[in-house]
């Protein structure tokens, strides 16, 4: 027997969870997902903050529309976050602000003093930086099975080890999975991430270039161990970031190597250099890396996200590019996508946000 829905989404990260859940209440939708368990790759893997700059002036309408939603929900909590810098990145504290301006972001300068109240053992040449108060942690897993949660209960159907291994159009879309199971949808949704293009190719679909990129995140047992209420510390030049987490120091390099989409692993390089970083900005002694991770984060070439049916085939939809920035504006990214998919008109969440910015239509 062919299971049959309207709608059919690849991908149950937090992309796909997130307009499942909005599209449930409309049509029969089906969420295929690869793994064992939804968030297994990206999602799962998260540095886990809300910032209000992340992604970059075109990101802030759907970051703020999503932040809503996510503090009334309970989802975040509040942290702040600085931009680091020294007299020799004052170009780009400089460039920081102009770009911002006008974004509806939330940032003032502070010199050395303030620094020193938040961020013990800082070194004394970074000495000037950017604070948002606004930026929290977000709970991830929480919002993801939040979401998850809510597309079940509206009769999403969840298939997992639903691997896609071919895709048809004949009179709707043919979906044989690893297993030879069939699935058929009238709308096929792709949230796949980094294998977004994969599927496209399947489908007989033009790729749209989004490539993976891979992140590695560490986490330390430094002395002394970071205040528990530290701001989230971001390089105003992009080479590093880090915050508390339990206890610990959770350290990123930046990183953003270019990867086929795999089930990424961390490379004890990029762990070297993210602590060669850190012991480059604080005087704390690192004791012992407890644990390392990497995750693929997947950008269009323009580093938007991509939300729309596809130019040459209408019943083809993407839900893909989120970067690192997927899931902080995930509430309203899903809210756009499903207004788009089913035609509906936009609400007091994507009122602001200007779709065409995000059309597949934008690529050649």
């Amino acid at each position: 027997m062919i299971d049959r829905f309207d709608i059919a989404i690849v991908g149950a990260g937090i992309a796909g969870a997130s307009i499942a859940a909005e599209l449930g209440a409309h049509a029969s939708v089906v969420m295929l997902e690869a793994e064992d368990t939804p968030g297994y790759h990206s999602t799962g893997r998260s540095a886990a903050f809300w910032e209000e700059c992340y992604g970059g002036p075109q990101i802030v309408p759907l970051t703020l529309a999503s932040g809503e939603f996510l503090r009334e929900q309970g989802f975040l909590k509040q942290r702040g976050a600085l931009y680091l810098a020294r007299v020799q990145d004052e170009a780009m504290v400089a460039g920081f602000i102009a770009r911002f301006a006008g974004s509806g972001a939330g940032f003032e300068r502070i010199g050395r003093s303030q620094l020193e109240s938040v961020v013990p053992g800082l070194k004394p040449e970074w000495d000037r930086a950017i604070w948002e108060p606004g930026c929290a942690d977000i709970d991830v897993a929480a919002l993801h099975a939040h979401y998850l949660a809510q597309a079940k209960k509206l009769g999403v159907e969840l298939m997992c080890r639903a691997r896609v291994t071919d895709i048809a159009h004949r009179d709707g879309w043919q979906i044989v999975l690893a297993d030879d199971r069939e699935v058929q949808a009238t709308k096929l949704v792709n949230a796949a991430g980094a294998w977004a293009d994969e599927i496209a190719k399947l489908a007989g679909v033009n790729p749209k270039g989004i490539q993976p990129y891979r992140r590695t995140v560490a986490q330390l047992r430094v002395d002394p161990p970071p205040p528990d209420d530290m701001p989230l510390c971001l390089d105003i030049s992009e080479s590093f970031y880090f915050k508390p987490e339990s206890g610990r120091l959770w350290l990123s390099p930046h990183d953003e190597t270019p990867s086929q989409p795999v089930d990424a692993a961390p490379e004890e390089l990029d762990v070297a250099i993210a602590i060669d970083r850190l012991q480059q900005v604080t005087d704390w002694d690192v004791q012992a890396v407890e644990r390392k991770w990497a995750g693929l984060r997947s950008f269009a070439p323009d580093r938007l996200p991509v939300y729309g049916f596809d130019p040459d085939q209408s019943d083809f939809f993407w839900c893909a590019g989120q970067g690192g920035f997927g899931i902080q504006t995930a509430p309203a990214g899903a809210r756009l996508a499903a207004q788009l998919l089913l035609g509906l008109p936009r609400d007091a969440m994507t009122a602001a946000i200007d779709a065409d910015c995000f059309a597949p239509s934008r690529f050649p």
